[in-house]
């Protein structure tokens, strides 16, 4: 299999992230320099810097209700990243973003290869938020956010937005542009105060304590992999046959 997909699967970190470390000649296989599109097999001695990666794993797949002042990265000489804050005794990563200043829901694993089916826009994933405002929120707001705002250079797509106090509305978003929810606020002269995510497709944040995580359960899985019409593959599997980022 091609030496970034043999990475990810040893969970040591996504696709992309294999990709960037193989541009950078920090990988060997078999104590040979290795290139993007090499090959490896299980057995093969692969190593990054110098220390051998681990076999493949079982695939772990976690919900995260992420504190505020948490950096979703897995660059580890950055402080307060994710992967320390989390700990987990396998090497998992997040599954896109969720910007430092917000908290809630986000999914951590060590499967590479659902990274990217369940961030590409096309798939029109749902994405829910609860968000506080600085000032009551108007029906024109409402309207204007549920429409689509001029962000970045073009419009962001139509969503539902729903008030449900004074200062705090419910949205849902299918796409994931960098800091939109607080750039869409800007548009209409308000400021976020606190952003929250409670949703990503059908797992919901509940009542997980913040800054605690959980295993997804059988059935959380089942019906993700079903949405985004997905089979993991074998941790074991041979010559069988990651990540964009958003954030809000």
């Amino acid at each position: 299999m091609r030496i970034n997909k043999f990475i990810s699967e040893t969970g040591y970190c996504s696709r992309r992230e294999a990709d960037k470390l193989v541009e950078g000649g920090r990988v060997t296989i078999n104590g040979s320099p290795a290139l993007l599109g090499s090959q490896a097999e299980h057995g093969d001695d692969v190593r990054i810097d110098g220390n051998r990666i681990g076999e493949h794993k079982g695939h772990v797949y976690i919900a995260l209700n992420k504190p505020a002042g948490i950096t979703c990265t897995t660059e580890l000489h950055i402080e307060g990243n994710i992967v320390d804050y989390v700990s987990h005794q396998e090497r998992i990563f997040p599954i896109g973003r969720l910007d430092k200043d917000s908290e809630g829901l986000i999914l951590m694993t060590n499967d590479g290869d659902v990274v990217n089916p369940i961030l590409r826009s096309e798939g029109k994933h749902e994405k829910e938020y609860i968000v506080t405002v600085d000032r009551p929120i108007s029906e024109s707001f409402v309207i204007g956010m549920s429409e689509g705002v001029k962000i970045l250079g073009s419009m962001t797509l139509p969503c539902k937005v729903t008030r449900s106090a004074e200062r705090v509305f419910r949205i849902v978003l299918t796409e994931g542009r960098n800091r939109q929810i607080r750039r869409m606020c800007e548009a209409f002269g308000y400021h976020v105060r606190k952003l929250q995510r409670v949703r990503i497709m059908n797992i919901q944040l509940g009542e997980l304590p913040i800054g605690e995580w959980r295993d997804l359960t059988e059935l959380e899985k089942a019906q993700l992999f079903d949405l985004l019409d997905y089979t993991p593959a074998s941790p074991s599997s041979s010559a069988q046959a990651g990540p964009k980022s958003e954030s809000n």
